[in-house]
């Protein structure tokens, strides 16, 4: 395995249990976690996406340095609005390939370590 796409264990089930506990608020709330939607139609964040929603508050923990955004965005090959959109205003999914790529980013950034652009 190529060992930028080397997660760690500890990372995956972190980002499960807080998904869990995520939907498990969800729920004790009494919303529905996974709304029905129409076919073929692109995944909206909000409380249905308790994965996402724990991955992108993981993520935003090592975006506080000034240009980290900007970095981030760089490496995944988004424009910084897009990404802001992601993170911030929570308007959009990444796709399959940027959010490996940033699962990858966040568990390099958690070793300490930094992912070269």
């Amino acid at each position: 395995m190529h060992p930028r796409l080397e997660i760690p264990a500890g990372l995956g089930l972190a980002l499960y249990e807080a998904a869990a506990a995520t939907a498990r608020a969800a729920a004790r709330q009494g919303r529905l976690i996974f709304p029905r939607r129409k076919r073929g139609l692109t995944l909206q964040p909000g409380s249905h996406t308790p994965l996402w929603n724990a991955l992108m508050a993981r993520a935003a923990l090592h975006l506080s340095k000034r240009g980290s955004k900007a970095q981030l965005a760089r490496l995944l090959g988004l424009p910084r609005q897009r990404l802001q959109d992601c993170l911030k205003a929570k308007k959009a999914c990444l796709d399959a390939e940027r959010t490996l790529m940033l699962l990858c980013w966040l568990a390099a950034r958690e070793q300490g370590r930094d992912l070269l652009v």
